[in-house]
């Protein structure tokens, strides 16, 4: 269903372009204009028609349109040497182009959350974003000590375009899992500076749609520390949180949080079978996996507790090979592989289809996430 755009009062509002008054579509209201082409299904048409549509469609008073978000790493730097820098960027889907997000706050300082370092020049150390309530969240990473980068998040709110500090958490941490369920962000097990059992099984949230709270709330504590090994993703999945505690080919171990009773229980052996790679659900509703082995797309059958695989173009379960993370929106998910390619797979297309989109020159991405779109002022 179209979302349409909030009803401004009955006065007839003008642009001003060079001190003429410019009406969005002659011989309406300006509100009423906005009403109108709120309706039409691809803003990039609106875009394309003349300067003050695409002025409409990048302002406060129109519905915002998805865009890709990606954290990203310098791609050019020497794995040996550098630890690269890391980078925040949008993909207008209208115009094409990466934007990069405005600077964020100095605290906590980019350059020392480590991605890289010498000593593991074969792997990648993990920082970890989640978006929830329409922001993007910068949650947790490791420092050149390999100690905690991260003591409060730093929160992204696209609308205003804006970063702000989150509250800090009660126990900073790192090699946790991170996710979102219902507006709120979670945080769970992991370690501080050095393991800790106490840290290992704890778990925090932070409600980003109850603005009258402004703390991180402390919940029932996880039943084992074994989800402190590496970092995880906990899918927020019809009211409950999955996590799984290894990825690869090892034995896997799954649990599920139930965020409205405040309750853990064991994850059916069925579904943990399906864990072969990166996992999302859908509007928090419909969970599907990609295999980073061979690039198998599945959807996850509740009732019968199996996982049914999903029919792709060809040659598309090679581009999805390698798959590290997913994010899952308005029926495609958006894939970042090993290789460092953003795909994209439109899971309600019969074959699914499959594109790739362009990384920035030089970057390469860490995650991606769907957001709605930035609002720009300075439209020509």
């Amino acid at each position: 269903m179209a979302t349409v755009a909030a009803v401004s009062p009955p006065a007839k509002r003008r642009r001003i372009d060079g001190g003429k008054e410019i009406a969005i579509i002659e011989g309406l209201p300006d509100h009423v204009s906005e009403i109108c082409l709120s309706l039409v299904y691809r803003p990039s048409l609106l875009a394309a028609v003349c300067t003050r549509w695409r002025r409409l469609v990048y302002s406060p008073e129109f519905p915002p349109f998805s865009s890709l978000y990606a954290l990203l790493v310098d791609s050019n730097s020497d794995p040996a040497r550098v630890n690269p820098a890391i980078r925040f960027m949008c993909f207008d889907p209208v115009s094409s182009k990466w934007d990069p997000l405005p600077p964020p706050p100095p605290v906590p300082p980019l350059h020392r959350i480590l991605y890289r370092h010498p000593s593991f020049v074969s792997f990648n150390f993990p920082i970890q974003c989640v978006s929830a309530a329409g922001k993007l969240v910068l949650i947790a990473g490791s420092n050149r000590d390999f100690s905690p980068a991260i003591s409060q998040p730093l929160i992204f709110d696209p609308i205003s375009s804006t970063w702000t500090s989150g509250p800090p958490l009660e126990s900073p941490r790192r090699w946790c899992a991170t996710g979102a369920c219902g507006g709120a962000v979670y945080v769970a097990s992991g370690m501080g500076s050095q393991f800790s059992p106490v840290v290992a099984k704890s778990v925090e949230k932070l409600d980003l749609t109850d603005h009258t709270q402004s703390n991180w709330q402390k919940l029932r504590e996880m039943r084992d520390s074994r989800f402190s090994r590496e970092a995880i993703d906990a899918v927020g999945w019809r009211k409950k949180l999955l996590m799984v505690n290894v990825k690869g080919d090892a034995v896997k171990e799954g649990a599920i949080y139930d965020v409205v009773d405040d309750d853990w229980e064991a994850m059916p052996e069925e579904m943990v079978a399906g864990w072969r790679g990166p996992v999302a659900a859908m509007e928090e509703e419909t969970l599907y996996s990609v295999d980073e082995r061979n690039g198998t797309v599945r959807i996850y059958n509740e009732e019968e507790r199996e996982w049914r695989e999903v029919t792709v173009v060809e040659g598309g379960e090679e581009m999805l090979k390698g798959a590290q993370q997913v994010t899952a929106v308005s029926g495609k998910l958006c894939v970042v592989t090993v290789d460092g390619r953003i795909v994209v797979v439109d899971v309600v297309a019969e074959p699914a289809k499959i594109w790739t989109v362009e990384n920035p020159e030089g970057l390469e991405p860490v995650s991606v996430h769907v957001l709605p779109r930035m609002s720009r002022l300075n439209i020509s």
